[in-house]
């Protein structure tokens, strides 16, 4: 670091201007396009998720570009690309003669929580350019901003090691969990339901939160992974108006933007959530409320759910009705508890095992 010290130093002894984003950057909105309308091919396409949303034959940003997600659980996600790509849900940010296009994205990686912060929208957040175009930057000389990416790109180089170990790990228990809730066809003790047909199946309230600084604690897709641990409220009154309230062993998941996310109800506490979310009610004389979340986050559910989602819709959804379609393999209740019980203590040992690796990543960034 005493280098980038001494270039400071040298080239700028009165210290380093700040400048808004929006005056020293070239930003962007996206193009709507849907799969639908496109043809298929190798260029990403941009969206509200982490991921390309899907792959197309034409893109409408080349070279180095930063892309800023626009709605969903994953507004606001900064992410750098030098390469051809279509930004579709989400907007983009480029250099100028005075910044280099990644230097100014460590920049805005180094905001990413003041950038998601600036969600708009109740169950499905939204963020605009104009929420962050007047966010500052130090505008150092061009040869101390080459040495700052230099150094960094070397520490992103070493995380990225640790984030391929981390991601072999989830694969591993993927592929031991799909082996799992693979059934033999021929196996006259597996029965194929309905959702419908084995549990009641709801959504949240069509009503944008009005929301509290305490009350009922507020649960969407944004905090789908821990509903119980949200910062978002609304008021006792507001929730009494929830007709199907949820309780001990049912399930919430996800059905806009990242759909088939689960989370099992085990707290007796109340909690508000929103259309985003659906609560399925199981008949636990035929289904474990565990059983059906890991059956709906495998290969199997993830192919159910998919053959009946709107994918040209923005963003992409499924139907509350539609759920009640998915047609899922229930073996008895007694192997059912055998096969939680082994993926219980496999998702544990796992997330145990990821633990260092988190760390490790947290304390290089």
């Amino acid at each position: 670091m005493s280098e980038i010290k001494e270039l400071i130093e040298r080239l700028c002894p009165d210290g380093v201007e700040y400048k808004k984003l929006g005056e020293v950057c070239v930003m962007q909105r996206g193009t709507s396009m849907t799969k639908k309308n496109a043809v298929e091919g190798d260029i990403p396409v941009i969206s509200g998720g982490r991921e390309p949303a899907f792959y197309i034959n034409q893109s409408n940003r080349e070279g180095e570009t930063i892309t800023v997600a626009g709605s969903g659980a994953g507004a606001g996600y900064v992410q750098y690309w030098n390469e051809p790509i279509f930004v579709n849900d989400a907007f983009s940010v480029k250099g100028s003669d005075e910044l280099l296009t990644k230097y100014v994205y460590y920049c805005m990686k180094n905001m990413q929580e003041q950038i998601t912060g600036t969600q708009k929208g109740g169950g499905v957040p939204h963020v605009h350019i104009s929420s962050i175009d007047n966010f500052e930057i130090p505008v150092p000389p061009i040869e101390v901003q080459r040495k700052i990416v230099e150094i960094l790109d070397n520490f992103t180089e070493l995380e990225a090691e640790l984030e391929a170990e981390l991601e072999a790990r989830r694969k591993q228990y993927e592929y031991y969990r799909n082996q799992l809730l693979t059934f033999d066809d021929t196996r006259s003790d597996v029965k194929w339901y309905k959702l419908n047909e084995i549990a009641n199946i709801y959504d949240g309230t069509h009503q944008t939160p009005d929301y509290k600084e305490s009350g009922v604690k507020f649960a969407s897709v944004e905090n789908i992974q821990n509903p119980f641990n949200t910062k978002k409220y609304i008021s006792v009154e507001a929730y009494e108006k929830y007709k199907i309230k949820p309780q001990i062993n049912d399930l919430l998941m996800t059905r806009i933007g990242s759909i088939g996310v689960c989370y099992v109800i085990d707290k007796n506490e109340a909690l508000a959530y929103y259309v985003s979310l659906a609560l399925l009610r199981p008949n636990g004389d035929i289904i474990n409320s565990r059983f059906l979340k890991y059956l709906l986050e495998s290969s199997i559910g993830k192919r159910e759910l998919n053959k009946r989602t709107l994918i040209n819709a923005v963003p992409i959804k499924i139907n509350k009705d539609d759920i009640g379609k998915v047609t899922i393999p229930i073996p008895p209740l007694e192997e059912q508890k055998r096969i939680v019980a082994i993926l219980d203590r496999f998702e544990a040992l796992t997330t145990d095992l990821q633990s260092g690796l988190p760390a490790e990543i947290e304390a290089r960034r």
